[in-house]
């Protein structure tokens, strides 16, 4: 299956998941992943979530702290990696990529902002730091920050970090 397909197939297995979303009491009306996924900016992550069976866990109780990389965040890796990534053989590589954006709890920026480090969900630390008045993620920049969810909060960044 090419990636276009895998990647309207999955977009529309969410579509369908979010329209029966319940929303929480702080406003948030999705989880983590059909937030993103309605976002439309995250569709390389929706993809790989999925080729790492990750979807369920993110859709979980949690409460989660992404730090999500966009699209074009993905589109900065060396070409072919995406694609290396997506595949079955590398399930293990992609999964630990990904859970190196998530954090346990609910950490809003203002908090993030206060602390050196976060120990993700595969047990290495990010390095946090403010830059300008800007926070980074181990050199990625946090470009919209504090988005709700249902189970957790999304930082968008505009680098794909590795562990």
């Amino acid at each position: 299956m090419n990636r276009k397909t895998l990647l309207t197939l999955f977009a529309g297995m969410l579509a369908v998941t979010s329209a029966i979303a319940a929303p929480a009491a702080d406003g948030a009306k999705h989880d983590i992943v059909d937030t993103a996924v309605a976002a439309g900016s995250f569709k390389t992550l929706a993809a790989a979530l999925n080729a790492a069976g990750l979807i369920d866990t993110l859709k979980g109780a949690g409460p989660f702290t992404v730090f999500a990389p966009t699209d074009d965040a993905f589109a900065k890796l060396p070409a072919g990696t995406v694609e290396t990534l997506l595949k079955p053989e590398n399930k293990a590589k992609l999964a630990a990529i990904l859970t190196y954006h998530v954090v346990s709890g609910n950490v809003m920026a203002k908090q993030a902002m206060k602390l050196k480090t976060a120990k993700t969900v595969n047990g290495k630390a990010l390095a946090l730091k403010v830059v300008g008045g800007s926070l980074m993620v181990d050199g990625a920049k946090v470009t919209k920050a504090d988005i709700a969810a249902t189970n957790g909060v999304i930082h968008v960044i505009d680098t794909v970090v590795m562990p």
